[in-house]
């Protein structure tokens, strides 16, 4: 049997459990064989609770990294990207096309923005450019904020009903995705979870949680994560959505006793092995 390859791609925050010090051990929990394209090298994420960061930009080298796999004839069954800069995307897209496997999936999560504002260092037009990731996409991942800067329409908070999430779940189909999974959704007290859109069926599923009472950095890295994972192991969209909000839950509940130390992401790697029990269902 040949196991699928997956290449995921966005920076690493050294300290800070996000993005590829999330990705890698999650999908590879998954029984995935995980490749890393490093956008940027971080001594630590960004959010606020650190004094400061270091960066190193990495984007020069995404070229150069594809021109030697290409020579080395390697080629991934998937790609999966978070956070991601401007000037990174035309790379992405080229390693997209010319590293792919046939039907090879694009998994995006257009990390960008959360709480209704962009992350620091986007600039208004970043939505934009991120729309250009987005199309072609088999499946994206935004939380309600980066939907509104994708669609370029206010953010509305929690002031939203079923109507207004299948409404700009279409028009984000229209940027180009396949299949628009809007994460964070919830319709009533005490639950949360997420929605998927078939463009091709236009039929919406749904799967929610309880909500836990306490934010922290990461989670939706965490779940993207666990998501692609699941997508590889074979599970429908609405399964690896299951598996994806569970794993968070158990994530935060394993950090609570915690938080005032560990306020900077979750404790994911203790639900790994219920992670793993999940995929085997």
């Amino acid at each position: 049997m040949v196991d699928k390859k997956l290449l995921t791609i966005q920076d690493i925050s050294c300290v800070g459990q996000c993005s590829l010090t999330v990705a890698l051990p999650i999908i590879s929990a998954c029984g995935i064989e995980t490749a890393i394209l490093p956008g940027a090298l971080l001594s630590n994420h960004t959010a606020s609770g650190f004094s400061g960061w270091t960066f190193n930009d990495l984007t020069d080298d995404m070229p150069k990294i594809l021109d030697q796999w290409l020579k080395e004839n390697i080629t991934f069954d998937a790609f999966y990207t978070g956070y991601v800069t401007r000037t990174q995307i035309p790379h992405i897209l080229d390693v997209m096309e010319k590293a792919a496997k046939p039907n090879a999936l694009r998994i995006v999560d257009p990390a960008m923005a959360d709480n209704g504002v962009l992350y620091a260092g986007f600039d208004a037009d970043f939505p934009k450019e991120m729309a250009k990731l987005c199309k072609g996409a088999d499946y994206i991942l935004p939380n309600l904020t980066e939907a509104s800067f994708l669609l370029g329409i206010p953010y509305v908070g929690d002031n939203y009903d079923q109507a207004y999430i299948e409404k700009i779940s279409r028009d984000l189909a229209k940027l180009g995705a396949k299949n628009v999974v809007i994460t964070g959704v919830s319709f009533e007290k005490g639950k949360v979870g997420a929605s998927i859109y078939h463009s091709e069926t236009d039929s919406f599923e749904y799967y929610f949680n309880e909500w836990v009472n306490c934010a922290f950095h990461g989670t939706g890295d965490v779940f993207s994560s666990a998501f692609a994972g699941a997508i590889m192991r074979g599970k429908s969209a609405v399964e690896a959505i299951k598996v994806a909000a569970d794993f968070v839950v158990s994530s935060i509940k394993k950090t609570l006793d915690d938080k005032k130390d560990h306020w900077y992401g979750v404790k994911f790697e203790k639900a790994i092995p219920e992670l793993i029990k999940s995929l085997e269902n």
